[in-house]
């Protein structure tokens, strides 16, 4: 034996033995061991200060997006490496926020099974998306309930309270009213708030990665055009919220819509059918506990015998007037947590698409240098190559059309100079250097 070898091979094994045991670690536990040497990477908490929101002391505007999907995605192995895959994407377009659903119920991959019963494994699901989205720099605008039926909503809500005989009408908007549903809700939501994740061991409550809650996505309560209903049932929960948890910004979900006794009804909701939906958006949004107003823009939904220009006109005048209360009335921030353009239009073209955007974000864009009230927006809906089955006729995947993807990340750069405090750090450093080069 040559002299040394034996020390050599003494420390050979050793070595062996250990990256072995880190092989299988990493391999067994996967994504859970990757995620949790990311636990204390800093992130503050946003806050609101007049019609601005701030990061440590800066103002923060908003360029975000909707992934809805990102829970259910986490739950299989095989489907996970999309959700890596749409938050490091984002982060890359130098988006900041992805609103996306903390919620289903009663469904394929349910949350909540039933009332106050969880299934761990999606619950550790939401605990990756949360980790995940640490990771890459994206906080997420997190939504606890549906009024529309998909993945449960308020009409699962209801169908539970009459499966168990304590419902008081079989009517879905029995869920803003029915003592034992809004007990079922109440429930749901101190579930989430206290949630401890299972990677990064930090309550749902104090993670400065989720941006804020939002009550219930696009809350309607018909058979109460007045809105009295909804708008008992949003200062209730909203106060509920903030018992538990203080730290963390609210909104309602509301599409925007004017109610009965605005005046605005007449000049800026898109029909006389906008008034009637039982809920207001500026009497919702004025809410002590309601920290940012939130309005959603579907013209091609909303019209039918426009023409496209006359289209971006109305967009234009919904975006300003919105600010406008922001700026005049509510004084808070206002964001436009969904706007999307449709593909099953007669006459879609995607050219017509990015002028859309365009005119979404110019006009949000002219209110933040000024310094007025609008903060944000969100794209409805991006999505990840190989996902048709979780698209609808508003779903694109940003980085397959050039001059979309220009679009957004150009809007990205111009906030983040406005900004000032993160100007040139991360992703937005090389994607806006590009830009600029």
């Amino acid at each position: 034996m040559v002299a040394g070898q034996g020390k050599g091979m003494g420390l050979f094994y050793p070595i062996v033995g250990f990256a072995t045991c880190i092989a299988f670690i990493y391999t067994t536990f996967g994504d859970t061991f990757r995620l949790s040497i990311y636990v204390d990477k800093k992130m503050d908490f946003v806050t609101v200060n007049g019609t601005h929101f701030e990061v440590d002391g800066g103002i923060f505007y908003v360029n975000g997006w909707n992934s809805y999907w990102l829970m259910d995605q986490a739950v299989e192995a095989y489907s996970r490496p999309r959700v890596r895959a749409m938050l490091k994407e984002g982060a890359k377009m130098g988006l900041t926020v992805c609103r996306t659903w903390a919620f289903n119920d009663g469904e394929y991959n349910a949350l909540q099974i039933s009332p106050g019963k969880f299934d761990e494994r999606v619950f550790k699901a939401l605990d990756h998306v949360i980790a995940e989205a640490k990771q890459n720099g994206v906080r997420l605008l997190l939504s606890l309930v549906n009024n529309l039926r998909a993945f449960g909503g308020k009409t699962q809500y209801v169908k539970w309270a009459w499966q168990e005989g304590i419902g008081v009408s079989s009517s879905n908007d029995s869920f803003f009213f029915d003592p034992s549903i809004r007990k079922y809700y109440k429930d749901y939501v101190k579930t989430i708030l206290t949630r401890k994740n299972t990677i990064t061991g930090i309550e749902y409550r104090d993670e400065p990665a989720i941006f804020g809650w939002e009550l219930i996505n696009e809350p309607r309560c018909m058979t109460d055009p007045s809105g009295d209903t909804l708008h008992g049932w949003i200062k209730d929960m909203a106060g509920f919220v903030k018992s538990i948890d203080s730290k963390h910004l609210i909104t309602v979900g509301l599409e925007g819509f004017y109610g009965p006794k605005n005046p605005k009804k007449l000049t800026v909701n898109p029909g006389d059918w906008a008034a009637l939906l039982g809920c207001d958006f500026m009497r919702d949004s004025k809410l002590a506990n309601i920290d940012f107003a939130s309005a959603h823009i579907y013209p091609d939904h909303w019209f039918h015998e426009q023409e496209f220009e006359e289209e971006l006109e109305y967009v234009k005048k919904w975006v300003e007037s919105h600010i406008d209360d922001g700026d005049n009335v509510l004084k808070k921030p206002v964001m436009f947590t969904e706007f999307g353009y449709s593909n099953l239009n007669p006459d879609y073209d995607p050219n017509k698409r990015d002028r859309f955007f365009e005119a979404v974000l110019d006009t949000i864009y002219s209110s933040s240098e000024k310094s007025g009230a609008g903060a944000g927006s969100f794209v409805w809906q991006f999505l990840v190559d190989g996902m048709e089955e979780y698209n609808d006729d508003f779903g694109i995947v940003p980085w397959g059309r050039p001059a979309t993807h220009r679009i957004i990340t150009g809007h990205s750069c111009r906030l983040a100079e406005l900004q000032g405090s993160n100007w040139g750090k991360g992703d937005l450093k090389d994607l806006c250097g590009r830009r600029k080069d």
